[in-house]
């Protein structure tokens, strides 16, 4: 049976990290890990750092310092990422500490956190930059069973989070794999080392007119004529980490289809989002006879003799900043992108039956990423299952 308890009353301590003056080099690069927002919700335990303090920061005051067993909270901006000290260390002024008593399992807390989070981010002021200051934090109501039941919650949710994880790590295994052919079969493409022909991209379109072809205007297709069913209309949450997902288009009537075929789509034609995340694309598959492209598309079609579609967009996604001196943000999407900017990207262009052995391994690769895919939907369908289960009660009755 749970009883409920205020965060304060189930800690040792409730305190906030520092930021040592930046401009005193003797308080960093140290042996401490210092940790920010941006190292946090990674992993469940906190390892390595992006920056390190020494002694001295704490001998002058001007860090805090967290022990192990530690749960850290970003309590400034994105709050809610969370990471649990493995040893100790300190954390800037964004992070929360908290270390929990006798009574409480850090575990059992950092997955109540987790599963609150929108909870949590409601007690933020409504600053620019969203904050909770620690009386905030301090009243936090947590409903807490015996510490036996907290443990024994805990370890369920570690299990499935933990197949949760396994999961994504192997999809992120294949698309490490990907890049690894591209590079054994093409090289770099700045050093060229098998000294392929370089041409414009404007080259290989399967003709000029068609060739690029940017979304209809704003004017040509309203929002008042979007339908529940008909023909799709991709639009930018169609590309996903470079490849095509069907379920966030939006319908047309099959006249309005009619009225706009000039944007239609094809079996292989690229998809380019030129809004938003600029620069994402996607390769289109042969499943839809017919759709068109939204307004902040561009859709690329070109001649398959040449450059295949799979080739173009495995070599944008893996050396964007390179091909053509694109910029890029900080996020890796382009700063610019029109028809323009594709008509003028010079690459090497491999023989086509080497760009067709690539395609066929890429395909081997894709089927069984897909299947990792599946299994991640299923183990996140899982995790997520238990963690409500866990805190109605249901778990360990």
């Amino acid at each position: 049976m749970s009883s409920t308890s205020t965060l304060k009353s189930i800690s040792e301590f409730i305190r906030t990290g520092k930021t040592p003056p930046t401009q005193e080099v003797k308080y960093f690069n140290g042996k401490v890990q210092w940790f920010t927002p941006g190292d946090l919700d990674k992993e469940k335990y906190l390892g390595i750092s992006n920056r390190s303090l020494t002694e001295l920061a704490f001998i002058d005051k001007k860090a805090t310092y967290f022990p192990a067993g530690t749960l850290l909270v970003a309590c400034i901006g994105d709050i809610g990422k969370l990471g649990i000290t493995t040893q100790d260390c300190s954390a800037n002024q964004q992070i929360t500490g908290i270390k929990p008593n006798s009574t409480t399992d850090v575990n059992f807390l950092y997955y109540w956190f987790r599963h609150n989070k929108m909870v949590i981010q409601h007690f933020a002021n409504n600053a620019v930059v969203p904050i909770i200051n620690n009386g905030t934090l301090e009243k936090i109501k947590i409903p807490l069973p015996p510490l036996p039941e907290q443990q024994k919650i805990a370890s369920i949710l570690d299990a499935a989070d933990n197949l949760r994880q396994k999961d994504q790590q192997l999809i992120e295994k294949y698309s490490v794999l990907s890049q690894s052919l591209f590079l054994e079969m093409f090289g770099d493409p700045v050093a060229n080392p098998h000294n392929f022909p370089i041409s414009k991209l404007s080259t290989a379109y399967i003709n000029i007119k068609e060739g690029t072809k940017c979304g209809p205007f704003g004017s040509a297709l309203k929002k008042f004529e979007y339908i529940d069913q008909g023909v799709p209309v991709w639009i930018m949450d169609n590309i996903q980490n470079s490849s095509f997902v069907y379920d966030k288009c939006l319908f047309i009537t099959e006249e309005k289809y009619l009225s706009l075929q000039i944007y239609s789509t094809l079996s292989g034609d690229i998809i380019i989002s030129r809004a938003g995340t600029v620069g994402k694309m996607c390769v289109v598959p042969d499943s839809y006879k017919k759709a068109i492209i939204s307004t902040n598309l561009i859709r690329l079609r070109l001649d398959k003799n040449i450059v295949l579609p799979i080739f173009f967009v495995l070599l944008m996604k893996y050396f964007a900043s390179k091909v053509g001196r694109i910029k890029t943000g900080s996020d890796g999407s382009f700063t610019h992108m029109n028809t323009g900017v594709l008509n003028d990207l010079e690459f090497p262009f491999p023989p086509i039956s080497l760009q067709n052995q690539f395609a066929e391994r890429i395909q081997d690769i894709e089927a069984q990423k897909q299947l990792a895919v599946a299994s991640l939907d299923k183990s996140e369908a899982l995790f997520n299952s238990l963690l409500q289960r866990a805190f109605k009660g249901e778990l360990t009755t």
